[in-house]
């Protein structure tokens, strides 16, 4: 009886391990295991000349190059779509290497995703001498707001008792960080001052200082990231990516701390359409990294974060989740924030506190596209699905 069957092979790890279970010769694996990975990578405004080569030096390699039908006959610029193994990447870099027309930049630009999207597990050296494992598995970032006004727990935790007690409460569901939140950014919130924020998020942040547990503080004000940071805080969590505070940028070239940048255009060029909505998200979160590791900043302590919900709709959002392995392509860890958003209680029809299903749905797909950080108010059941999917994707 027949028991062929197709296999999902998602990295060359896992066609190590199909090549190793038919038996073929470990010296073949170096060989074989990049043939057997497909990846499709998009590139943007490609002028006509560069575009025909690169689609015909891919189709020589056996793989694929789509391209505008205008570009053919050099009418204007276009993206191109690559469609081909590890492998073809491979030949193609090397023959785009000697090329010009831009094309050495183009195989540098390819040969780093291909790379990013498979890294493994590194160590993250974090403010006070701490440091975080990412790769191994799925981490736990619990919200924690100390605000009155935050869409699902606002209110909540404003004395500071009952907030260490809800960061106590998560730790022991298992959260790997803590952030501390003291200025709500939800849609038509109004902004607290400098002062109001500090005087929120210290106490807490006090309370935690010292106890083996990593912090992170959601901020955009370069002052508050220093008080926190002073006072024992770890990780910068920045809605603004740089750019709601200009004095962000020096400040944390001089002191160091690991930074998340997070795409933002509900605080940030609100209602600006965009043309490309991946492509625009990627290139305003690099813009942001490169404009650190230009000051000196340590690129090993970038995080990236899309943003989602903050000036994305309904189907923005989920198309950012579909499309989240492309953010692994800059190289930085990727963090996303799903839980309880209002564009699952639009879905679903369901209020803040019904949709806690609808958020762990989206955490699985987040974490099998690539998600290294889930941001989570469900600290328990989100470790559980993490742990779940992790046992399947890491």
């Amino acid at each position: 009886m027949p028991r062929h069957h197709a296999v999902y092979i998602a990295d060359q790890d896992q066609a190590i391990s199909f090549l190793q279970d038919i038996g073929c010769d470990p010296g073949s694996y170096p060989y074989m295991a990049p043939k057997a990975v497909h990846r499709c990578i998009k590139l943007k405004d490609i002028s006509p000349v560069a575009a025909n080569i690169i689609k015909q030096e891919m189709l020589s390699r056996g793989g694929e190059a789509a391209i505008a039908r205008a570009a053919i006959n050099g009418q204007s610029n276009t993206d191109v779509l690559l469609m081909g193994t590890l492998r073809q990447y491979g030949l193609l870099i090397d023959k785009l290497k000697k090329q010009p027309l831009g094309l050495k930049d183009i195989a540098a630009e390819l040969e780093a995703i291909i790379t990013n999207l498979d890294r493994g597990t590194r160590i993250m050296k974090l403010a006070n001498g701490q440091e975080m494992e990412l790769g191994s598995k799925t981490l736990i970032m619990g919200i924690l707001n100390v605000t009155p006004d935050s869409f699902s727990d606002g209110g909540k935790y404003m004395e500071g008792d009952l907030a260490l007690a809800r960061a106590a409460k998560m730790l022991e569901e298992g959260a790997d960080i803590i952030d501390i939140g003291g200025a709500s950014s939800r849609p038509n919130s109004v902004m607290v001052d400098e002062e109001e924020e500090l005087r929120r998020v210290l106490p807490v942040l006090k309370g935690l200082a010292n106890q083996g547990v990593i912090i992170s503080v959601d901020t955009f004000r370069s002052r508050v990231a220093k008080a926190a940071l002073d006072h024992g805080a770890h990780i910068i969590n920045d809605i603004g990516a740089l750019k709601l505070d200009e004095a962000m940028l020096p400040f944390l070239c001089s002191y160091g701390a690991p930074v998340i940048l997070m795409h933002n255009r509900l605080q940030l060029n609100q209602g600006q359409p965009y043309n490309d909505l991946i492509a625009d998200i990627l290139a305003e979160l690099r813009e942001s990294a490169d404009l650190l590791k230009e000051a000196g900043f340590d690129p090993s302590k970038i995080m990236v974060d899309p943003g989602i919900g903050f000036g994305k709709n309904v189907q923005q959002n989920l198309l950012i989740i579909k499309q989240l392995t492309a953010f692994k392509g800059l190289g930085y860890p990727v963090v996303i924030g799903l839980s309880r958003k209002s564009f699952i209680g639009q879905i679903l029809n369901l209020k803040v506190e019904e949709r806690l299903e609808g958020s762990l749905g989206l955490m699985a797909v987040g974490i099998m596209q690539g998600a290294d950080i889930i941001r989570v108010h469900d600290v328990k059941e989100s470790k559980r699905l993490a742990q779940i999917v992790d046992q399947v994707v890491r």
